[in-house]
């Protein structure tokens, strides 16, 4: 269910902006994206798995605060962001 160091060492790498960049709103989301899709496809053969589906609740609010920040904070880079993930907004 969780993403591996490796994966995540991926995203980091793609959607920093700048070297050395963990903890870019950028990289935030596109991290709680993959893990959000990681727990989403846990869910389709564990449908009562009730204790995760309230983790997945909370990583799906925290994202949609991360985006909210981007947003007030630029525009350009919330659009941009929204494209390469492929967010339904």
């Amino acid at each position: 269910m969780s993403i591996t160091k490796e994966d995540k060492q991926a995203i980091m790498k793609e959607y920093a902006t700048h070297e050395g960049d963990t903890g870019s709103p950028e990289v935030q989301i596109a991290v709680l994206s993959k893990r959000i899709a990681n727990l989403t496809e846990h869910f389709k053969t564990h449908k009562k798995d009730n204790h995760s589906r309230r983790g997945l609740l909370m990583m799906v609010a925290q994202r949609r605060k991360l985006l909210d920040y981007l947003r007030g904070k630029s525009e350009e880079r919330y659009q941009t962001l929204i494209k390469r993930l492929g967010l339904r907004r």
